[in-house]
């Protein structure tokens, strides 16, 4: 049986265009992924997502929308999409070793940060770790705080932070920053950013916060530990789109290529949140694509064979 509708992603893109699809009986399916919710889940609290005055848990925040989702007939798969078809109709969605067939399909599969890979990370992302200084910048109120990157987002990040922390210092492995000129220059006339190059973050201490790392410089082998209140990675994000190579199109970092904001050359195909914006990553901008996404998806059944079926 065919369904109206197949969400792939369980982000707040995916689960807002659920909430939407749900309410306009179209008994969306989410193929939430075996590890679903998005970046949320790995933000200890939301301060800037409208409506919660006091702040709110991102686990929390993602559960919520899950219940709201299912109360209005939304159904939920914990598989991971494997691949797609869409050359002919109806249009397929693989997970879970099965085929799934859709009249229309909406992508919410978000991006990854790219993290910096060493094992003591991991035990403080959201401890004094993140990947997002406009989520979690406000937190380091007078703190000191080190950018690990040198691109565009770590000059964007470490400029930002000095809103609120003492002290920013960029870290960057290389001799020389990636990050255009301009940016360059109004990072470096910011007199809270200091710059270590040639240098690397081998570790991270601490015991419910971060409170220091040992740095590495790259050139002579010496290591310094330093005392610090937390480490932003600005390494970059991968989009979560490799099961949808040579079925969509991709820019060359592999985010999808979409127009009018979330469609794409595909009929009845549509792309919500993080895994077409390489920009904004916020909550509140996947939420309000995945509803654009399914008020497509109203129109688009509405116009198709889909009706005269029901």
């Amino acid at each position: 049986m065919s369904e109206s509708v197949i969400i792939v992603g369980s982000g707040p893109a995916g689960l807002s265009a659920a909430i939407y699809a749900a309410r306009e009986d179209f008994k969306p399916l989410i193929i939430a992924g075996t590890r679903g919710g998005g970046q949320l889940e790995l933000t200890s609290v939301v301060e800037n997502y409208p409506g919660f005055p006091e702040g709110i848990d991102g686990p929390v925040l993602i559960k919520k929308l899950k219940e709201q989702a299912a109360r209005f007939g939304a159904r939920f798969l914990e598989e991971d999409v494997t691949d797609v078809d869409f050359t002919s109709r109806p249009l397929k969605v693989m997970a879970g070793g099965k085929t799934y067939e859709a009249d229309s399909v909406i992508i919410a599969t978000g991006a990854n940060a790219k993290w910096l890979e060493i094992e003591s990370e991991k035990k403080f992302i959201g401890k004094g770790v993140s990947s997002c200084a406009t989520c979690d910048g406000s937190f380091f109120r007078n703190k000191n705080v080190i950018v690990v990157g040198g691109g565009d987002t770590a000059m964007e990040d470490a400029t930002f932070l000095t809103k609120f922390a003492n002290s920013v210092t960029v870290v960057h492995r290389r001799g020389e920053l990636r990050a255009s000129r301009i940016m360059q220059e109004h990072a470096r006339s910011n007199p809270k950013i200091k710059f270590l190059l040639n240098t690397t973050v081998e570790e991270i201490f601490g015991d419910q916060r971060v409170t220091g790392v040992r740095l590495r410089n790259i050139s002579t082998g010496d290591a310094s530990e330093v005392p610090i209140d937390g480490v932003f990675v600005a390494i970059g994000y991968s989009p979560n789109t490799g099961m949808l190579n040579g079925k969509l199109k991709l820019d060359q970092k592999g985010y999808v290529i979409t127009h009018d904001e979330v469609k794409t050359d595909i009929e009845g195909v549509y792309i919500a949140g993080d895994v077409a914006d390489s920009f904004y990553r916020q909550a509140a901008t996947a939420v309000a694509s995945g509803v654009k996404c399914a008020l497509h998806v109203r129109e688009y059944l509405s116009m198709s064979d889909y009706e005269k079926k029901r």
